[in-house]
């Protein structure tokens, strides 16, 4: 193994490459779930997103983010000294486990949406939508201070929530 030390940056650029395109899934499935509860009465744009939400989903979503899990894993048994320290690399870890939790909740919904299973409204998937963006932020302060901070975390955390709940309790935009 110690000659793919020299190749380390180039599997950081990978891991980099591939968490940029699950993220992208991660930001847009959510929305296009929007798209798909607030006109389920257009049959034809329904179909549409159907496809949309799929493709997102199985062809870019799901490779990016098993390639992301796997390049981590692997730049982690060349550099396992990662994992010392104040603990950002665990808070790093389990806040990717939750995310990949996340991104398989997506899966489940758009099985739903897919069977016209509708029980969650467009200000739903709107809140959902800034989950992502509140554990990227996390993810990326690990990273690049290299500490864990339970008052950046919770602090980030706290603002998150309340994001998400006033996204959600916003009026539908029929009802203005």
């Amino acid at each position: 193994m110690d000659f793919l030390q020299n190749y380390y940056s180039w599997i950081l650029i990978f891991h980099i490459m591939a968490m940029m395109s699950w993220m992208a899934m991660l930001f847009y499935q959510p929305r296009l779930y929007v798209y798909h509860t607030e006109h389920k009465n257009k049959k034809d744009f329904v179909e549409v997103i159907k496809v949309q939400e799929y493709k997102m989903y199985k062809y870019i979503g799901l490779p990016a983010m098993w390639a992301t899990f796997a390049s981590g894993i692997f730049m982690i048994i060349l550099r396992p000294y990662l994992l010392e320290g104040d603990g950002w690399m665990h808070a790093k870890i389990l806040v990717v486990l939750i995310l990949m939790a996340y991104s398989f909740s997506l899966e489940y919904f758009r099985k739903k949406l897919e069977n016209e299973e509708y029980t969650k409204s467009g200000n739903f998937f709107r809140a959902y939508n800034e989950v992502p963006t509140v554990l990227s932020l996390l993810i990326v302060g690990y990273v690049i201070t290299k500490t864990f901070s339970i008052l950046f975390t919770v602090l980030t955390l706290l603002i998150g929530a309340f994001i998400v709940y006033k996204v959600h309790k916003q009026k539908p935009k029929d009802a203005k």
